[in-house]
């Protein structure tokens, strides 16, 4: 690698600071929350971004929607975005997402999780962790090839997509249903999505996802007349307890994932009755699992109905379960492919430091991939405060990243 051309990369990007800020912030602005969490989608965030890329001079920018009639535009949008390479026949691919998760509680941020702040060398907002952090780095990684006149020793290509944080059918899924193939299986695709603070892990695998919706049913009454009904909610209650039996029932650990078991929370509760004085006859949960690849997910379903029937039978209700996503654990990426190695090194130079593949329990879009046989990786350095509140990204880990992106593009193998 010509290391002059990495420092004059590397010296553009740091200039690139307050501009890489600002983007942050009115990204910030735009709230592109799934339909499924209540929000209108991607649509005013991918045309800010649009115009954005093309005033910074990146104008070979692919747009392949994916129809969804829930959003007012009727559109999720995926933003591709390519610089040519000396040898065409391959992609450097950064992947990142522009949907982000609801806030939660607003009164319990410092600030408004819509109004970025910048405080101590750190960006406070929803998304800005996760995932605009990398979007952003990934973005003036492009753009300073593009004003150095470098040219990468591969295509270059960001993915911006839609639908991640909730089942991707709109982002991810719909790129690998087009009848033009948008990745090849000697593509390196990076997806910076996951990650510790110091940046030394690179995931190769994840377990299995299993979300699961529990619908009790009883009978309504009067809350001073439980002998008149069955409750709903105490029912699902002693369910959610109960549940927690999953963890000595599928005991194994495995080290290569972090944490090393398969975990079963419960998450998400939907209203049910709206007035204090009526036992529910009807209550809604999910469950959020995350199976170590030794599990089919079969026999876990199996377990669970066990335990709703022991339910059942002790408050006289009805339980009926549904699958709201499930993704089986596909084969991990190789630990010594290309898009490992590549990382690897850029890594140590940056950073100075010795990343290593690890497996991890959540379910980034990687995981789609590899159900396809793409060699995928999966890597940040960032602060792990994605969905928390607070959510708040390091400055200098978006320069920094921008400057591993950067890296990949002029040496990826």
């Amino acid at each position: 690698m010509n290391l002059q051309t990495f420092k004059r990369l590397t010296d553009r990007i740091e200039g690139y600071e307050p501009e890489m800020v600002q983007m942050q912030i009115d990204l910030c602005s735009y709230p592109a929350l799934s339909p499924d969490n209540g929000g209108d989608g991607e649509q005013e965030k991918a045309l800010y971004l649009q115009g954005s890329m093309r005033r910074l001079g990146l104008t070979d920018i692919e747009t392949l929607p994916a129809p969804d009639s829930r959003v007012s535009s009727g559109l999720r949008p995926n933003i591709l975005v390519r610089l040519p390479g000396h040898q065409p026949d391959k992609t450097v691919w950064i992947l990142t997402h522009m949907d982000v998760v609801p806030p939660g509680e607003p009164s319990h941020w410092a600030s408004d999780p819509y109004r970025a702040e910048v405080r101590n060398g750190r960006i406070y907002g929803r998304g800005t962790e996760d995932n605009q952090q990398d979007l952003v780095a990934s973005i003036f990684a492009l753009r300073a090839f593009y004003e150095l006149g470098v040219t990468p020793e591969y295509n270059l290509g960001l993915a911006l997509v839609a639908d991640e944080e909730t089942s991707s059918r709109f982002g991810v899924r719909h790129l690998l249903d087009q009848v033009k193939p948008v990745f090849r299986k000697n593509d390196l695709i990076v997806v910076p999505d996951f990650g510790d603070a110091e940046g030394t892990a690179i995931e190769i695998a994840e377990k299995s996802l299993y979300w699961l919706r529990f619908r009790t049913t009883g009978r309504q009454c009067h809350g001073s007349r439980p002998d008149l009904g069955r409750n709903a909610f105490a029912a699902a209650a002693h369910l959610v307890v109960r549940l927690r039996e999953l963890y000595d029932l599928f005991p194994l650990r495995n080290p290569l994932y972090e944490p090393q078991e398969s975990t079963f929370e419960p998450t998400r509760r939907d209203a049910n009755v709206p007035n204090v004085n009526t036992i529910p006859g009807d209550d809604v949960f999910y469950l959020d699992a995350r199976v170590l690849p030794e599990y089919p997910l079969t026999r876990v379903l199996e377990a669970i109905r066990a335990l709703a029937d022991d339910i059942e039978q002790i408050h006289q209700v009805g339980i009926v379960i549904e699958t709201v996503q499930s993704l089986p654990a596909p084969p991990p990426t190789p630990a010594d492919t290309p898009v490992v190695a590549a990382l690897r090194e850029a890594v140590h130079r940056v950073y100075g430091l010795h990343a290593k593949p690890v497996g991890i329990g959540a379910g980034t879009v990687a995981a789609l991939l590899r159900q396809e046989g793409y060699p995928v990786a999966v890597w940040s350095r960032q602060n792990e405060t994605a969905h928390q509140i607070n959510e708040n990204c390091l400055i200098s880990n978006m320069i920094g990243n921008a400057k591993v992106f950067a890296h990949l593009g002029l040496n990826p193998v």
